[in-house]
């Protein structure tokens, strides 16, 4: 029953900082949506709520920031962000710049076809003109997968050594 509730706490935990990390002034792509989805889909025995919680986070935020038209793809890039997860022996760094790498491109081929000419010169420009975003992306995953990692280490300590 016990860990039930430190499990309920650690959930509220990771949405409401996946809401206010992105309601409040941040580096555009600085957010730790990424960590979230493969934190969960590597941790959570529950694999559909594993999915779920990266998804809720966007949902709930996105009905205060907009509904635009690359939600679909960009919550279909977070499944298969969480699905990484679920595969990876550890969270590494490899498996952070993977889940990145995978964001980054998938994300911008669909920025590319709404926004861009069907072009190769539309492709390069619209990949060329998401570097920033891209190294905002890196530093944000690799900061807050540290910190949900670190945290969650912290507690798994802190609770196991009150239990014992």
């Amino acid at each position: 029953m016990e860990s039930n509730k430190v499990e309920i706490k650690f959930f509220l935990g990771l949405v409401i900082l996946a809401i206010l990390t992105r309601l409040l002034p941040h580096p555009p792509n600085f957010a730790p949506i990424t960590s979230i989805a493969l934190f969960t889909g590597f941790h959570f025995s529950n694999k559909r709520l594993a999915i779920f919680i990266p998804l809720f986070c966007m949902f709930l935020s996105d009905l205060y920031l907009g509904i635009h038209s690359l939600m679909p793809l960009i919550y279909l890039t977070f499944v298969m962000i969480s699905v990484l997860g679920i595969i990876a022996k550890s969270i590494s760094f490899g498996i952070v710049m993977g889940a990145s790498t995978l964001f980054f491109i998938i994300s911008n081929l669909g920025v590319w076809y709404f926004y861009y000419p069907h072009t190769w010169i539309g492709l390069s420009s619209c990949f060329i003109l998401a570097i920033p975003f891209f190294i905002n992306s890196l530093m944000g995953d690799f900061f807050y997968t540290f910190l949900l990692q670190f945290s969650f280490n912290k507690l798994n300590q802190s609770y196991f050594t009150i239990v014992k």
